[in-house]
């Protein structure tokens, strides 16, 4: 894009301008808000739900933020997904919001998180959780039919009909219809008479609205169609009223999947039979927060994008970071000749991963020549540190010494019991999310433990890297453990399937100690000694895996409804847990997904 001698920015691309000279805060109050009744149409729900079709500059977006965020009777939350196939930059961004000075602020914080927008869906968080924007990257179609979900308002914004028909397309627009309930509102600029007649046929009732200058007419609408709709598939469930939800299981998973529900309003306990949280795999006492990358960009690759995207929100908003995470990058060692990036990515972005430097192998301590990719998007945390946070949320209530034996199914819910048949709680909806323990509640599912030791302690030695790196094992090094004190490090870890011993034994520990040494010999060399004399502990957790190694988000029968699974993270949880989280609750309360449909898909319970 281009800024005119003028301030009009304008589109190389499509010769046309983003907005005119009266202003786009205008334009988004006058024609969208304006157009679809708000901010007095979401006056008391839940939540409000809007679909845009062409982001630009962001500041329909922002105006609409800005508008919830002015009002007391504002919806819990705010869904607001938006299509675009050419993001801008995020110098960009600010300089359309400058104008603005009631929109400065929110812009920077868009710009905070306008990083890595690869094709696809990209999430990002704002409020506390309470405003979440979906930016779905690529073609409109494309994009239309990833998405899922009944809005409330339709945007249709984009450069005009004549310069970019594709947007304004008979097939677009009816993609668009198929988000509409009856009552949706919608709004655009554009009172071009194709476009009229394409959204009076898939079901809209119109009106003619004075634009603003220079356009004498904008367009407003009611999805309000004369015959009855039929829908392709079953109706999304959508809980309107929260209420109490138990957890099962105080490990990553469970902890935000309490926090995504009691941001929507649930009373969460979550339940576990140990005395505190994160006493089962998640118990770590460090970990490595990294993306898998493949050269054709797998479901898996996509997946722990999306996975830590999610997550990094939370640890920013939540951590302290240096203390509890850090944003350190993760170097990965490869075998040689393989460095599994897709082709064309580079550190120019906006992926986020490419083949490591010399520079970055030299920081590192390993040779110029080892073939290795550069995470720019991922660090270490302290797992425990994550789950404590989220069960600190409003409305997450923690249980210890709560060991779940069975649930039944009665005519208000659910009720959990102890071995000795007492009643723990009475719920409407349960979710599990035990780890291994998962499959007493739902035998059917593929789980599979997998045992895993590590080997860690303390030494603040120089040799060993500041950077964590991963591949064959991994080494984190350099972690605040206590103030003033040694810094801690830890190596590891092995893969024991369908083990569940919690014991340390000494072949583990020698496998960790060769991995160790062919990953990172200096620091393996460092280390020697304090493995000699017995300075270095071990930590035995069992994770627990699916049959095809995705997590588990689903429902656990039809005919049980309200008992929901979280389950089967693998050595994934800090990728996955947020993400899962996220996406439970978009399915309980018909909220536009945070993965295209078909990533949704894959990790259903459905599918096994």
């Amino acid at each position: 894009m281009a800024w005119r001698s003028d301030g009009v920015p304008r589109s190389e691309r499509f010769d046309d301008i983003y907005h005119t000279e009266t202003g786009a805060l205008a334009q988004a109050r006058h024609v969208f808000l304006g157009g679809c009744g708000l901010p007095q149409a979401w006056a008391g729900q839940p939540q409000w739900r809007i679909l845009e079709t062409g982001f630009g500059l962001g500041l329909n977006f922002l105006t609409t933020w800005q508008a919830w965020r002015a009002d007391a009777d504002r919806p819990r939350m705010l869904h607001f997904v938006s299509v675009e196939a050419h993001p801008v930059g995020a110098g960009d961004l600010l300089r359309a919001a400058e104008a603005y000075p009631e929109l400065a602020s929110l812009a920077q914080e868009l710009v905070g998180q306008w990083h890595g927008l690869l094709p696809g869906f990209h999430r990002l968080a704002f409020d506390e959780g309470r405003v979440l924007l979906t930016l779905c990257i690529g073609d409109v179609q494309a994009m239309l039919r990833a998405q899922r979900f009944e809005a409330d308002s339709l945007f249709l914004d984009g450069f005009s009909p004549q310069q970019n028909p594709a947007m304004w397309s008979p097939d677009t627009l009816k993609a668009v219809s198929r988000f509409a309930r009856q009552g949706t509102g919608l709004a655009t600029w554009t009172y071009a008479r194709a476009v009229r007649d394409a959204l009076s046929q898939n079901g809209f009732q119109l009106e003619r609205r004075q634009g603003l200058p220079p356009k004498r007419d904008c367009l407003g609408g009611v999805f309000a169609p004369a015959w009855t709709v039929r829908r392709r598939g079953p109706v999304p469930e959508r809980i309107a009223t929260p209420g109490r939800c138990a957890v099962i299981g105080a490990g990553l998973a469970g902890a935000a999947v309490a926090a995504s529900l009691a941001r929507r309003g649930w009373r969460v306990t979550v339940l576990d039979a140990a005395s505190r949280p994160a006493s089962g795999a998640s118990g770590l006492p460090v970990g490595v927060l990294a993306p898998h990358v493949s050269p054709d960009d797998a479901l898996l690759s996509r997946l722990t994008r999306a996975g830590i995207r999610a997550t990094w929100i939370e640890l920013e908003r939540l951590l302290q970071e240096g203390r509890d995470w850090r944003a350190s990058g993760v170097l990965e060692r490869r075998p040689e000749g393989d460095t599994r990036v897709p082709a064309g990515w580079s550190d120019s972005g906006p992926n986020e991963s490419w083949s490591a430097s010399t520079g970055q192998l030299a920081a590192a301590g390993l040779p110029a020549d080892a073939p290795a990719i550069w995470h720019g998007r991922a660090g270490w945390v302290r797992p425990s540190r994550l789950i404590d946070a989220w069960l600190r949320e409003p409305g997450v209530e923690f249980r210890g010494n709560a060991s779940v034996a069975r649930a039944a199914r009665n005519a208000d819910g659910w009720q959990l019991f102890d071995a000795a048949d007492q009643l723990l709680i009475a719920a409407d909806r349960v979710v599990v999310a035990a780890g291994f323990e998962s499959g007493r509640f739902a035998p059917e599912l593929p789980l599979q433990p997998v045992r895993g030791q590590v080997a860690w302690g303390h030494l603040n030695a120089g040799a060993l890297p500041s950077t964590p790196l991963n591949g064959d094992g991994h080494l984190i090094a350099r972690v605040p453990d206590a103030e003033e004190g040694p810094l801690l490090w830890l190596a590891g870890a092995t893969f024991d399937r369908d083990s569940t011993d919690l014991a340390a034994n000494t072949d583990d520990s020698t496998a960790n100690r060769d991995r160790l040494a062919r990953l990172h010999p200096a620091a393996a060399a460092a280390l020697a000694p304090a493995f000699e004399r017995g300075e270095v502990n071990t930590w035995v957790g069992v994770r627990c895996a699916s049959g095809d190694r995705r997590p588990l988000v689903g429902p656990l029968s039809e005919a049980a409804s309200g008992l929901w699974a979280c389950t089967a993270l693998g050595s994934r949880g800090l990728s996955f847990a947020a993400l899962c989280a996220e996406l439970l609750a978009a399915q309980w309360h018909g909220e536009p997904l945070p993965l295209p449909a078909t990533l949704a898909k894959a990790l259903g319970t459905q599918r096994l």
